[in-house]
């Protein structure tokens, strides 16, 4: 891995290219970093894949990026989207960044009956989002939509698109759990239904769970997929991982 700083620029890149870096990425690479003129720079802008930079032009509060050569072609990630009801603000933050490192091409907030936090800052969110994808070598940024209600998502659902619901209440008492209700382990459906050219979905529920009139649409769509996590009750950060740590293993780009 090349010890140069990589940074995500929101313009074509091209060798030959002199692009002017905003202040926030300035301040990183000349104060923070202590890079000086000469000195290299990675940049990607989820179109063109990965270049090689040089910086001059160099002061504390501006410099120059010039474009040399290409260092990766543009590679994606797979067709999958988190859709998750926002949580406290750490967690939420926690979700966006590992899901970004995790390969999601699409994050999506949902609000359902029992969400808490139903402010979402869209403009941190991609922030956290383009600091993880510059730190673990991803070559695009996971698309952040603003917050849907769980109804509005679900009407406006595209019938192709599989959607693994996590349902914590799978094991518990009720008609979700015991021998008839219980939904089948996610690893389990992903051996089932491994269709790797399909476009997927994960849906993780708020800090309370989900709503019973929640789960009764949910379980009467055709393209729901219900699945346990396991015999435990996970907090929503931590099944956003179990399940998108699941998918990739299965049917994503670890394989």
């Amino acid at each position: 891995m090349s010890p140069d700083p990589r940074l995500f620029i929101d313009t074509p890149l091209a060798a030959g290219a002199h692009i002017a870096l905003e202040r926030d990425q300035t301040h990183y690479l000349v104060n923070v970093m202590r890079r000086e003129a000469g000195s290299g720079v990675r940049v990607f802008n989820g179109r063109d894949g990965e270049w090689q930079g040089v910086l001059s032009d160099v002061s504390k509060r501006a410099a120059v990026l010039e474009i040399t050569t290409r260092l990766r072609e543009q590679v994606g990630v797979p067709d999958l989207t988190l859709c998750f009801a926002p949580v406290k603000k750490a967690r939420t933050d926690f979700i966006v960044e590992k899901a970004t490192e995790l390969g999601a091409a699409r994050l999506r907030p949902v609000i359902t009956r029992r969400t808490q936090s139903e402010r979402v800052r869209v403009d941190r969110l991609q922030a956290i989002a383009r600091e993880a994808a510059e730190q673990t070598e991803r070559l695009c940024l996971p698309d952040i939509a603003g917050p849907v209600s769980l109804d509005q998502m679900l009407d406006q659902w595209p019938a192709a698109t599989r959607l693994i619901f996590c349902d914590e209440a799978g094991e518990g008492e009720g008609p979700w759990g015991g021998t008839t209700g219980r939904p089948m382990p996610m690893a389990d459906m992903l051996r089932v239904e491994a269709d790797t050219g399909r476009p997927w979905a994960i849906l993780i529920g708020p800090e309370g769970g989900f709503a019973p009139e929640e789960r009764d649409r949910l379980r009467g769509l055709d393209f729901v997929r219900p699945v346990t996590l396991g015999p435990r009750i996970l907090r929503a950060d931590t099944a956003a991982l179990a399940a998108l740590t699941l998918w990739q293993a299965a049917l994503g780009d670890w394989r």
